[in-house]
């Protein structure tokens, strides 16, 4: 909510009748009045605190470089040539190993994640719970120090990882949320993009450092036991805990609460239940009810194609260190300049178009990657640069379709309610990618895995009607 509706210029919305929902949308308590740009550029910092994270460790460098590589296999493996189908495919149960604990942080996702929603929109407490899933981020980044280059130690990794995402997203819900209390409906679209296209050039920036470690070959450390891999998820965490300071200097919360939503823990859900039927008898929030589904769809897709493309750049293509940081630094780079423009498009044409083209040229972009898979490494850059370009536009753009119709007093909630969703269906994209790998012990057929999800996420978005 904004400093303005705060001192009580606006009157608080009011519950709906039969649904629970409340009869004005959040961002129309801003009215035309823009937030101090120190507002906005703190919320945006938030993303490029937390960037490195997915860029650098989940993505580019600690598990495409480290975690699934011969370093997790045992000597006799990793001693054979790379192209010997015994060590392939020990390698892809490495890949599909990471792709169950992402399956299994998303269903910890499911559980927890709109309860926390809820219960931090009844006590006005976003701030509170970003903080606390902020906090435990960096704890598992910095858990990651102990994970040595050996096989029992590879599932510690994978833990830590996918606690990292459970506490991420916990921590991105409530984010999200105080979007609402920075933006109104014709700042929204630029806003989002903005805090997206922050989060890709904070990642770059991080690429360039691990290259300029790289290239003074590491200062001297050792590499046997891991070092420079375990001392770069560190150097992630500290990042975090330095640039997410601002929003919580800087940012208010977006509403006051709402006491009389306030029950235990476990009635939450019962609460929960009752807050979704009301999402969908309501005709005023229908189309929260449905964006909400088929956005859970596309959204994982967009999630596999950067939490998978390194290992396919990788195990596929066969990229080195420094081609897939390189690589990875075009990839941001790409992705953040073409977020921040999408997002003025966004506020012009709408959110629904934004993310229909994009998921088009994704398909396509994804499809000639996996039948030009011979090719070499050029059909990766292309391939790969292009779906890096669409990406960001997409995901900005569902933030700022569902912060145009989330019901105000409910910011918490319904993103809470996003991220279950996409949590809900997280088992597509990792689990398409799982099982057409062990089907056919090639990690190649799990491109073809996000490319069926990205389509299924098209076809569902298709007859959700735009928002105003």
């Amino acid at each position: 909510m904004s400093e303005t509706s705060q001192s009580g210029d606006v009157p608080e919305p009011v519950a709906t009748a039969n649904s629970g929902a409340v009869g004005v949308v959040g961002l129309d308590l801003r009215g035309e009045t823009p937030a101090p740009k120190k507002q906005v550029y703190a919320w945006a910092l938030w993303d490029w605190a937390t960037q490195p994270f997915n860029t650098v460790i989940l993505t580019f460098i600690f598990t495409a470089l480290y975690l699934t590589t011969e370093a997790f296999l045992p000597a006799s493996i990793a001693g054979l040539d790379p192209k010997d189908p015994i060590r392939e495919a020990a390698e892809a149960d490495l890949a599909s190993g990471l792709g169950m604990g992402s399956t299994i942080a998303g269903i910890a996702i499911l559980l927890i994640a709109p309860v926390l929603g809820q219960r931090a929109d009844a006590a006005g407490r976003q701030k509170l719970w970003l903080g606390i899933g902020t906090g435990a981020l960096v704890v598992c980044m910095l858990g990651l120090w102990f994970v040595e280059p050996t096989p029992t130690l590879f599932w510690l990794g994978v833990a830590l990882i996918s606690a990292g995402s459970v506490f991420g997203e916990i921590a991105a819900v409530n984010s999200n949320a105080m979007l609402i209390g920075i933006a109104n409906p014709k700042t929204v679209g630029r806003i989002s993009g903005l805090g997206w296209g922050f989060g890709y050039i904070g990642g770059i920036l991080a690429l360039v450092l691990v290259v300029i470690f790289y290239t003074f070959d590491w200062f001297g450390l050792p590499e046997d036991s891991g070092l420079p891999f375990r001392l770069i998820a560190v150097g992630c965490a500290i990042w975090a805990i330095v640039f997410s300071i601002p929003i919580f200097l800087a940012v208010p919360e977006p509403s006051l609460g709402r006491p009389e939503r306030k029950v235990g823990f476990f009635a939450s859900y019962r609460l929960l239940v009752t807050d979704v039927v009301g999402l969908y008898r309501n005709p005023d929030t229908r189309q929260t009810f449905w964006f909400l589904l088929s956005s859970a769809v596309f959204r994982d897709g967009l999630g596999g194609v950067f939490a998978f493309g390194a290992i396919i750049a990788g195990q596929v293509f066969d990229f080195a260190f420094l081609d897939l940081v390189i690589f990875g630094i075009a990839a941001n780079l790409i992705a953040g300049v073409s977020t921040i423009i999408a997002g003025r498009f966004d506020d012009r044409f709408g959110p629904k178009r934004i993310i229909l083209v994009s998921l088009a040229a994704m398909v396509v972009a994804g499809l000639a990657v996996f039948f030009l898979v011979e090719g070499g490494t050029i059909v990766f850059w292309i391939g790969g640069l292009l779906l890096c370009a669409f990406v960001g536009p997409a995901q900005a753009a569902s933030r700022s379709f569902l912060a145009r119709i989330t019901p105000a007093g409910r910011e918490g909630e319904i993103f809470g309610l996003y991220a279950t969703t996409g949590r809900a269906a997280s088992w597509m994209a990792s689990g398409a990618w799982t099982l057409l790998i062990v089907l056919t012990q090639s990690t190649a057929f799990g491109i073809l895995g996000i490319v069926l999800v990205l389509i299924a996420g098209f076809l569902l978005l298709l007859p959700v009607k735009a928002t105003r």
